[in-house]
């Protein structure tokens, strides 16, 4: 039965399986689940911190506790973890979603996108270990389709079949083949596009666009490029879930306002009170071959949310005067936001109150 949530200081309310591994953690949703589940399980929450992001290890860290050195890339290495940590319950958030480079290497895209969560799968299987793997909407291609004799978009369904566009996509895909058919008891968590803070500042949505803006540089995104965007504290709040409860199976995580990549920038570039010119738009036809684009990836999240407490998925951003009405919406201006507006209302909603807002609980998110 899933539970409801709570504080970090009932944790009797949870029921997972401890100790937790969470893998992925230089990634948006890995990075910001750890912070949120070692404040839910205090000294049960492990974080791998691979070769490549080395300052999460780093003498002096500002990232805490709980942060060991490993490379998920060696199953070796993987195994000793498991076994050294006694893991029980493992959020494997890996992956590589930079998709001009997954299109150039496919070789490292497959060892970061397929091999990774092969490998943590046939650790968790080994030990009867909860598993919960974290794919993506780019499984799909996102172009019109036919339903039920109606021509749709978006709105993809668990079992809808799927049809990706990109290197990344394939592999993801993959992935999820694989671990279905290895271990059925998994839970995949199919993601939409998390909202959230990144580890280097620039990896995720709102972190790489706030970048280019800030530095007074200009960013383009797609008219037509469309995302069910949540905020990473929804899906934090998910994850906590599906750590304490049995359920398997694929299932869609997304917000219920499906947005655009160009709509997402202009909610940046107004609430972060930066010149109207650096956002550019263009359709996806316009970019060019390399990466393909996909278009509108919305997903249908019935499944979920008939199993969670209602509001759990929120619509992002959660104030109606921050949704864009149309392409010169972010140009109209009466007055400037706050300093630290984005952080506050598009990585979380509840601020200052919500304990589990990202400000509150990773390590330079408000700076």
């Amino acid at each position: 039965m899933v539970q409801s949530l709570g504080s970090p200081s009932r944790i009797n309310e949870y029921t997972a399986e401890t100790p937790i591994l969470v893998l992925g953690l230089p990634g948006v949703p890995g990075f910001n689940a750890f912070f949120n589940l070692r404040a839910l399980y205090p000294g049960l929450t492990l974080g791998a911190g691979p070769p490549n992001a080395p300052e999460l290890t780093a003498a002096g860290s500002p990232f805490g506790p709980g942060i060991v050195a490993a490379d998920p890339e060696n199953p070796r290495e993987l195994a000793a973890l498991f076994e050294a940590h006694d893991i029980k319950t493992v959020l494997d958030a890996s992956g590589w979603c930079a998709l001009k480079s997954c299109e150039f290497d496919p070789a490292l895209a497959r060892r970061l996108n397929v091999d990774i969560g092969r490998h943590a799968m046939e650790e968790a299987r080994r030990r009867g270990a909860r598993l919960i793997r974290l794919s993506t909407d780019l499984v799909f291609d996102g172009n019109p389709y036919v339903r039920d004799g109606r021509e749709c978009a978006g709105g993809y369904r668990e079992d809808s079949p799927v049809s990706p566009v990109t290197v990344y996509g394939k592999m993801m895909a993959e992935a999820e083949s694989i671990i279905m058919e290895g271990y059925p008891e998994a839970a995949i968590l199919r993601i939409a596009l998390p909202m959230g803070p990144s580890l280097n500042g620039h990896a995720g949505a709102v972190d790489w666009i706030e970048s280019r803006f800030r530095k007074g540089k200009p960013a383009t995104l797609y008219y037509d490029e469309v995302r069910s965007n949540l905020y990473v504290q929804d899906l934090n709040r998910v994850l906590a879930h599906f750590c304490g409860n049995d359920a398997r199976g694929i299932w869609h995580v997304g917000g219920p306002r499906p947005l655009s990549l160009y709509q997402v920038a202009q909610v940046i570039n107004r609430l972060g009170n930066y010149p109207p010119e650096l956002l550019m738009g263009c359709p996806r036809a316009a970019a060019g071959p390399m990466p393909p684009r996909a278009g509108d990836v919305g997903m249908n999240t019935d499944k979920l949310t008939a199993a969670l407490p209602p509001g759990t998925l929120r619509p992002w951003p959660a104030d109606e005067t921050h949704v864009p009405t149309d392409r010169e919406w972010h140009a109209r201006r009466e007055a400037d936001f706050p300093s630290g507006a984005v952080a506050r209302h598009l990585y979380g909603d509840g601020w200052p109150g919500a304990w589990d807002h990202p400000i509150a609980l990773v390590p330079g998110a408000g700076d």
